[in-house]
Parts: C-alpha cells; sequence; structure tokens
C-alpha cells in the first residue's frame, strides 16, 4: 500500500482511523491497529504490531519483531531495538480482563532500548537514556542513564551520541564523537554545551 504521505508494504495491516506521518516506513506483516498517532519519518520493521491508542513521535525506529502494546508512549527519535519487549498488565492473567487496568510506559526524546530487552509497564525512560540487550527494566530510568542486566541497574551515562560519558574531578565529560559538554550534579546529568 502506497499513499500520498507514508508508505506500507503490501502485507501489512494498517486499521482505520491510524494517523501516519509523512515518510513513514511500514514494512511486512505488521499491523497497525486503530487509532494510533505515528509521526513523520519513522521506520516501522517486519512484523511489528502496535496496538491501539500508541503514540509514536517523529523519526522512531522500530526494529523487527516488536509489540507496542496500549499504554506506551514514545518520544520523537527513540530507538527499539529488534524482540524488545513491553508489557502494559503488571499482574496478567489469561481468564481475567484487565483492559482498564493498563499502564502507561513513557520512552523520552532519544532513548534507545537494545535487543530482547524488555520494559515493565508504569515506568519511564528518561531522554536519551541507553538501555543495554537483553536487560529488564523494572524501575524509572534517568535521563542519559547506562542501564544492562536483569534486573536492570545502573552502570554508568551515555551522551546523546551515545557514548559512555567519563566524568573528571570537576563532574564534566565531553563525548569523544560530538564534542557536547556534560555535567553530573545530584545523580542526574545535563548537557552544557
Amino acid at each position: 500500500m502506497s499513499t500520498d504521505t507514508f508508505f506500507a508494504h503490501e502485507t501489512a495491516v494498517v486499521d482505520k482511523g491510524c494517523i501516519i506521518g509523512t515518510g513513514t516506513k511500514i514494512w511486512h506483516f505488521s499491523h497497525i491497529m486503530s487509532d494510533c498517532k505515528i509521526g513523520e519519518k519513522c521506520n516501522i520493521g517486519q512484523n511489528v504490531v502496535v496496538s491501539p491508542r500508541v503514540v509514536l513521535g517523529k523519526n522512531v525506529k522500530v526494529q523487527n519483531n516488536v509489540s507496542i502494546y496500549t499504554g506506551v508512549v514514545c518520544e520523537d527519535d527513540v530507538f527499539l531495538g529488534p524482540s524488545m519487549v513491553f508489557t502494559n498488565i503488571i499482574n496478567p492473567r489469561s481468564a481475567i480482563i484487565r483492559r482498564d487496568s493498563y499502564q502507561e510506559t513513557l520512552v523520552k526524546q532519544g532513548a534507545s532500548v537494545g535487543a530482547n530487552a524488555t520494559i515493565v509497564c508504569g515506568n519511564t525512560l528518561g531522554k536519551f537514556c541507553l538501555i543495554g540487550a537483553g536487560a529488564v527494566v523494572i524501575k524509572e530510568v534517568p535521563d542519559y542513564a547506562l542501564i544492562v542486566g536483569n534486573p536492570g541497574r545502573q552502570i554508568g551515562w551515555v551522551g546523546e551520541y551515545g557514548h559512555r560519558l567519563e566524568f573528571n574531578e570537576n563532574n564534566l565529560a565531553v563525548c569523544p564523537e560530538s564534542g557536547q559538554e556534560y555535567k553530573l550534579e545530584d545523580h542526574q546529568v545535563v548537557r552544557v554545551k
């Protein structure tokens, strides 16, 4: 399926009521369910399910085999790695319907989630954080945090280009690729230049 504003592969299913931004691409066997909002220039990989009322900002990259459940909001420039997992019910049971109990998960601007990571619902992933492959996130993640393991634990900080930040005695760090400068204060990182 091709429209004037976005592309969907012929095997993709796009339900009625979706808003899909200009330049977005939806690939093989993906299903975009009703009332989703997908921003401009997103890339939705193969075998992806986007459940009703999910919101994806601009330039969100969703790799193959990801299910994004109702209650998830991704801001601009988010990366969701292959086969990573969101949840939206904290105590699921097959025989008990809990559609009125979906918990929200917010993934802030520039955050990246590695392959096969699991994000337990009800948490916020901070701006430009990096969730390592296979990590299991069970609590809030600060901006620029580097999270690994099961359960997920913070082992450091990363800059907007994804490089690990090494802070000096003045709590300042410089990204080796971009030259951007960061300050660590009260267990929070902010970009200063």
